[in-house]
C-alpha cells in the first residue's frame, strides 16, 4: 500500500495482560513518520485499528510533526531552515519560531523585513548571500541578539549605516564581500560589534575606510580588504600603518593594493604606511629654519619700536598733566609780584 509506504516504521504491538481489569495494553512507536493528517486517519481506517488506539497514535504522530515550513524550504529537527537556491523574490513566511539557521543564498529576495526577521530571536546563522539586498534599515537586525554568522556577500548595497549592526552584540564572523557599488561605510558602522572577530569586506567599491572603530574592536583577528580600488592618499595612512605593524590580522594582505594614484597603483597598502607618514608630515627644510628666525627678529624689532612709542607716549602724558596742575600756582606768584612792586 501507497500509504503503508510513507509511514516509515509504525508498529503496533497488542499485548494481552491475563488477571488485569485494564485488559489491553498497546505500546506505539512511530519512527521517522512524515504524514499528514488525512493520510493517517485514512492508513488507521484500512488497518481496523479500534477508536481508542487510534486516537493515542494520532496525539503521538501529531506531537512529533515539527512545526509550519515556508513553501519550497525544507526544515528539519536541528533547527535549520533551507531555503537556498529557490528562485525567491520575497522573505519567505511562516518560518519555525525555533529557527536557529537561515539559509537564503542564490534567490532574488530585495528585502529583509524587520518584522519577520525579529520573530526569529533564536537564529544564529543567517545566510542572505547572492540575492538583491540594495539597503538594510536599522531595525533589521533589533532583535537578533544570538546572531553570530552573518553573510550578505554578493547584493548591491550601496553604503553601510551606523546602526545597520548595533543590536549585534553576538555576532562573530561578518562577509559582506562582491557587492560592486558599495563606496561607505559609516565610521562608526562596527563599533557596536564588540564581539566580531572575522571580518571581510573584500572585492567591493570602497576606495577610503575610517579605521578608528575597527582598530578600537579588541577581538578582531581576521580582516579582508583586497579586491577594492583603495585610493592611497593622506587620509589612508592610519590603515596603512595598521597593515604594516598587525600583518597577520588581513587576509591576502598580497592583493589589498593601491588603485589611485597612478603613480601608486598596484603598490601594497603594508608598505607605504611610513612612506605616507613621512609625505603627509614632511620635517622643516633650512630654508624654512631661516624663514622662522628672520620673521623672530622682525617681529622683535617691531615689538621693541612699539614698545619704546609707548613708553614715550606714557611719559609725555604725564609731563603734560603735571604741567596742568602746577600752572595756577605759577600765576599767583607773578601777581603777587606785582602787587607788590606798586605797593
Amino acid at each position: 500500500m501507497k500509504d503503508a509506504q510513507r509511514l516509515h516504521s509504525l508498529s503496533l504491538t497488542h499485548t494481552l495482560t491475563e488477571g488485569t481489569s485494564e485488559g489491553l495494553v498497546f505500546s506505539v512507536e512511530v519512527l521517522g513518520a512524515s504524514i499528514n493528517r488525512e493520510d493517517f486517519m485514512k492508513l488507521a481506517a484500512t488497518a481496523c485499528v479500534p477508536a481508542q488506539i487510534l486516537l493515542v497514535l494520532l496525539v503521538h504522530v501529531a506531537s512529533t510533526i515539527p512545526p509550519g515550513c515556508p513553501e519550497r524550504c525544507v526544515c528539519d529537527d536541528q533547527h535549520v531552515v533551507q531555503c537556498a537556491e529557490q528562485d525567491l523574490r520575497r522573505f519567505p513566511t511562516g518560518l519555525p519560531l525555533t529557527t536557529r539557521q537561515l539559509i537564503l543564498s542564490n534567490n532574488r529576495i530585495s528585502d529583509l523585513p524587520a518584522l519577520e526577521l525579529n520573530y526569529l530571536s533564536d537564529l544564529t546563522y543567517l545566510d542572505c548571500s547572492n540575492n538583491s539586498l540594495t539597503h538594510i534599515s536599522e531595525s533589521t537586525f533589533g532583535n537578533l541578539r544570538k546572531l553570530a554568522y552573518l553573510d550578505l556577500s554578493f547584493n548591491s548595497f550601496c553604503r553601510i549605516e551606523e546602526q545597520t549592526f548595533s543590536a549585534l552584540e553576538s555576532l562573530v564572523m561578518l562577509r559582506l564581500t562582491d557587492n560592486p557599488r558599495l563606496s561607505e561605510f559609516h565610521p562608526l558602522a562596527f563599533s557596536h560589534a564588540s564581539a566580531l572577530q572575522v571580518l571581510d569586506i573584500s572585492r567591493n567599491n570602497l576606495s577610503r575606510l575610517n579605521v578608528s572603530s575597527l582598530m578600537a574592536l579588541g577581538g578582531l583577528r581576521s580582516l579582508g580588504l583586497s579586491g577594492n580600488p583603495w585610493m592611497c592618499a593622506c587620509d589612508a595612512e592610519e590603515l596603512c600603518l595598521w597593515m604594516h605593524t598587525d600583518t597577520f590580522k588581513f587576509q591576502e594582505e598580497g592583493q589589498t593594493v593601491c588603485d589611485s594614484p597612478p603613480s601608486l597603483r598596484g603598490q601594497r597598502l603594508s608598505e607605504l604606511g611610513l612612506w605616507l607618514r613621512r609625505q603627509c608630515h614632511p620635517g622643516l627644510a633650512h630654508q624654512d629654519y631661516l624663514f622662522f628666525v628672520a620673521i623672530g627678529f622682525v617681529i622683535f624689532g617691531v615689538g621693541t619700536v612699539l614698545a619704546w612709542a609707548a613708553g614715550m607716549m606714557i611719559v609725555l602724558c604725564q609731563r603734560c598733566v603735571r604741567w596742568r596742575k602746577d600752572r595756577p600756582n605759577v600765576d599767583m606768584t607773578v601777581e603777587e609780584i606785582k602787587t607788590g612792586q606798586i605797593g
